[in-house]
């Protein structure tokens, strides 16, 4: 039987034209962030199961791709949990080993330290489109910040890496968990149920509020309960100043401080931003994972219809590989869907350095092939980028080809000199 040629479902074969994209773009991010201070590393694709299965990834931890134990460790026959046969899974995203990273390393980092991680990541999802099984992140992180500088470093260096790739018109969607917290208070939702409520929640731009309504009914809270919370959202969406309006509100259920540090990463990044994004208050944002523990942010592109990356402040998740809780706080772009993005609009890599192709007849002589290689080297020593190939028998054909990937001028060598 044939061997398969086809990737496994969920994962893709890379082809010449979206590489060529894709090494653009990882060279435009490591550049803008690197402007930032943002310093590169690397953590391995294998964690530890138990760091993958610590209750702080959501959704995503039902998706791990598992190992199995090797050689003597496993043992298939006296197996009674799945903890005897796993011990390791693929990382379904890059905070968690960021984190394990920063809590193993930090007597050798800085503080705070600026940390940009890109790397594959797995989760056994569902594929469509911008979705994969397999797909690249990048991640910029600032642990040791306590203050709300770091909310606004992480929000103007992804835009302007984001302006930088030629975006410029999507929003930056912001909220905070204090807040979701305490408008779920105000209403009166129990504090075991608030995760729930955020679940339901989140479909709202899906379902709307009568949806949400209906769904909340449905999970048993009251109704006074429901148009209290639900009457908060139609209030805000009538007010000019919506953050205001839930600093007065709210002001029983949430800590003063909370609602300035967070109007104030509002005013500062709205005073010091490009023309090319808004950054728009939505207490409807909930993002899934349950270690956000403050502000939280999404980047919304009306060219995707969905989010295009995310992230926010997860102040508790260094303490459970430490015992001492360290501020942290991260922007994630959704780098496959912005590649997907850039390929629909027929995005073409920007190159100063010109493409030359040197097309060699079958039969050319060494002493003739030597001296053609010499003048390709002396090209490249110039700055050019040379492509050195034999001369297919339909010329036409391969020109076209050459020309798609960006070769503007050709040579042709024959073994006849005088053609």
């Amino acid at each position: 039987m044939a061997l398969s040629k086809k990737p496994v479902t969920g994962m893709k074969d890379i082809l010449p034209a979206e590489m060529q994209v894709r090494d653009y773009v990882i060279g435009v991010i490591k550049e803008t962030y690197g402007k930032f201070g943002f310093t590169s590393i690397e953590t391995p694709c294998v964690e530890n199961i138990a760091n993958l299965s610590n209750k702080q990834g959501g959704e995503n931890e039902k998706l791990i791709f598992k190992i199995l134990k090797r050689g003597e460790k496993l043992n298939l026959e006296t197996a009674e949990t799945e903890s005897d046969l796993v011990d390791g899974g693929l990382r379904y995203d890059l905070t968690v080993p960021l984190v394990r990273y920063y809590s193993n390393n930090a007597a050798q980092l800085p503080s705070p330290f600026k940390a940009l991680q890109m790397g594959n990541v797995w989760r056994a999802d569902r594929p469509q489109r911008g979705r994969y099984r397999q797909f690249m992140q990048c991640d910029i992180d600032i642990l040791g910040e306590a203050s709300n500088l770091a909310e606004i470093e992480l929000i103007l260096a992804t835009t302007t890496t984001l302006t930088n790739l030629g975006f410029n018109n999507f929003q930056i969607r912001i909220n905070d968990r204090r807040i979701l917290k305490a408008m779920a208070a105000y209403a009166g939702f129990p504090e075991e149920s608030y995760d729930s409520v955020f679940i339901t929640l989140d479909k709202m731009d899906k379902i709307g509020v009568d949806g949400v309504k209906e769904e909340l009914l449905k999970d048993g809270y009251s109704k006074e309960q429901c148009d209290k919370y639900l009457d908060l959202f139609v209030e805000i969406e009538n007010r000019a100043d919506g953050v205001a309006f839930l600093m007065d509100k709210l002001a029983e259920y949430l800590d003063s401080e909370v609602m300035e540090s967070f109007k104030e990463i509002i005013d500062s990044v709205c005073a010091t931003k490009a023309d090319t994004f808004e950054l728009v208050f939505d207490p409807t944002l909930v993002r899934g994972m349950s270690y956000y523990t403050g502000t939280i942010f999404e980047i919304a592109m009306p060219e995707f219809g969905g989010s295009c990356g995310g992230g926010g402040r997860y102040d508790k998740m260094v303490g459970n590989f430490t015992g001492n809780d360290v501020p942290a706080c991260g922007f994630s772009i959704g780098f496959e869907r912005i590649i997907l993005l850039l390929m629909e609009k027929g995005f073409q890599v920007p190159t100063k350095a010109s493409k030359v192709a040197y097309l060699i007849e079958k039969g050319v002589a060494g002493e003739r092939l030597c001296e053609i290689i010499a003048k390709a080297q002396e090209e490249r020593k110039e700055g050019k980028k040379v492509l050195v190939v034999r001369m297919n028998k339909n010329k036409k054909f391969q020109k076209e080809q050459l020309q798609q990937e960006g070769y503007e001028e050709f040579c042709e060598f024959y073994k006849n000199p005088l053609m």
